[in-house]
């Protein structure tokens, strides 16, 4: 028999699953997520692991949902000192790099930067030479100052050639090793904000080498020797540690995909919405055929505007262990701030010293965790006032998330979905789980491989058939090499944006195909 181990680390726990080659969960396990992280995935593994009774060996795929590299760019911390080279002199000048970016990110990322000369019209025409010369003077500068390089060239999306040729010309100065991140790959259009995401994949890579390291490690302390490792990606899907390595950025938001997935997977549904309470916040997304809806519009990641894939997230500060209070005027408060993975330790319910929504839903009789004794002394009145603010949060919450006024399927998941109400307005029906707790673990050891391309078109130079022929070529390539099994590719999704403001029926064309592991 062949297991898959899924783990996904999360603000307050830290969940493992083991599916069996049917996909079926044979064991899970909750356990607090570690200041260190590391520590935590390991429990979490070995626990699981000597649960389900099987031998490591048994393990082929191991796949990690980790939010650490949300972590680091939200606490600026483990990143790397990044060199950011524009090729677009004389144009852009007006706006450098790191414009509107806090300072405190600036400093610990160096702030150095050069525009140069090169970038493209979005008519493909170049706005100046690419000069070599000039960015080995630049290179020769940051010698031992730098240790990544983010590389960005106006419409680059159209012609990436010069930001190829730079990481060549960067990769023979500095080393093969050296990290270079190139914004063709990584952003869509709008200069500015691609190049935002691509400072940020550049500054991640550190964390990413420690992440998918110690994953590693950790599988092999615990004998899982013959397994494929994958890191879980913000669209739903997996990437290899390589591509990982590569494209840290787009872990970023994985932990809701995960439970979302995992929810499609545990309701056997494609369209609704999934509402994953955790300890500390409750993410809500939309499943579209499977997936999660992306967001449409330029993301905040860290106080920085980015126009990376994202997907579509309202997450607020309500979970299993939001403190409950009541203010001078008499309102109930509830959150944002949480005891967090301490909830065992503070709450009432397990004999602390602190008012949380578990106690209020055990005090209800919507849970049985704890001992229902020392929380039988709180008002039911005050019980049911703090629930009822519970309810209009996460009403609240559903409303934005909603296209129209009509009903939906919601399926509710996550470790704090105690503490939700049976019924909630706009809410055509509640679906729920045993297996609802860990469904973002279930989420990461599920899902596939995906690959995920956009380029401008001109329908004028290039026949519409011929650019979606090739856009969807082009997607199967980054799939295989992020992991996928090339004969199982399938299209998933085209999206096809006229550029009013440019001739020649100039199109955005994105592409997206998922396949199994290979």
């Amino acid at each position: 028999m062949k297991y898959r181990l899924g783990i996904d680390v999360g603000g307050t726990n830290t969940d493992a699953v083991i599916l069996d080659e049917h996909l079926q969960v044979i064991n899970s396990i909750k356990v607090h997520t570690t200041a260190d992280i590391e520590s935590g995935i390991y429990a979490a593994m070995h626990q699981v692991i000597q649960q389900a009774k099987i031998a490591p060996q048994q393990i082929t795929h191991a796949m990690l949902g980790t939010t650490q590299c949300t972590n680091a760019i939200v606490e600026r911390k483990h990143l790397a000192k990044v060199g950011v080279i524009r090729l677009a002199y004389p144009a852009s000048v007006a706006i450098v790099p790191y414009t509107a970016w806090p300072t405190s990110m600036v400093k610990v990322l160096s702030g150095k930067y050069e525009i140069i000369h090169g970038g493209s019209e979005y008519s493909g025409q170049p706005i100046s030479a690419f000069d070599e010369n000039e960015l080995k003077k630049v290179l020769d500068k940051w010698q031992g100052q730098v240790e990544a390089i983010a590389v960005i060239g106006v419409f680059s999306s159209i012609k990436p050639e010069q930001e190829v040729r730079t990481a060549q010309l960067i990769k023979q100065q500095y080393g093969d090793d050296f990290p270079v991140s190139l914004s063709a790959t990584i952003g869509s259009i709008g200069l500015i904000e691609r190049e935002n995401a691509t400072i940020l994949n550049a500054a991640l890579d550190k964390v990413m080498r420690r992440t998918a390291d110690g994953f590693t490690q950790s599988l092999v302390q615990e004998g899982v020797k013959n397994a494929q490792t994958y890191l879980c990606q913000n669209d739903g899907t997996l990437m290899s540690i390589d591509y990982a390595k590569a494209y840290p950025i787009l872990t970023i938001g994985s932990g809701p995909t995960n439970s979302i997935r995992g929810a499609a997977y545990l309701a056997k549904v494609k369209q609704a919405m999934v509402l994953d309470i955790g300890g500390t916040t409750a993410d809500l997304g939309v499943l579209v055929n499977g997936f999660p809806r992306e967001s449409s519009i330029a993301v905040q990641v860290g106080g920085i505007r980015t126009n990376f894939r994202m997907p579509d997230i309202v997450s607020i500060g309500l979970g299993g262990g939001s403190i409950v209070r009541e203010n001078s005027t008499g309102e109930i408060t509830v959150g944002p701030d949480s005891v967090g993975y301490q909830i065992e330790e503070k709450a009432l319910v397990f004999g602390g010293d602190t008012l949380t929504t578990t106690d209020i839903a055990v005090r209800l009789g919507q849970a049985k965790v704890g001992d229902p004794e020392k929380v039988a002394q709180i008002d039911l009145a005050f019980a049911k006032r703090a629930a009822a603010k519970i309810k209009a949060m996460l009403e609240n919450a559903i409303d934005q998330m909603k296209t129209s006024r009509d009903a939906v399927d919601l399926v509710l998941v996550g470790g704090g979905e105690i503490i939700a109400p049976t019924e909630l307005a706009g809410v055509r029906q509640i679906s729920r789980n045993p297996q609802g707790p860990v469904a973002n673990a279930i989420g990461a050891s599920i899902a596939q491989i995906s690959g995920d391309f956009e380029k401008i078109y001109s329908y004028e130079k290039v026949q519409r058939e011929r650019a979606l022929k090739e856009a969807e070529k082009l997607a199967n390539q980054q799939a295989v090499a992020a992991g996928a099994k090339a004969t199982s590719l399938s299209l998933v999704d085209v999206n096809e944006t006229p550029l009013a403001y440019a001739p020649g029926k100039t199109t955005k064309v994105r592409v997206k195909v998922v396949g199994d592991l290979a």
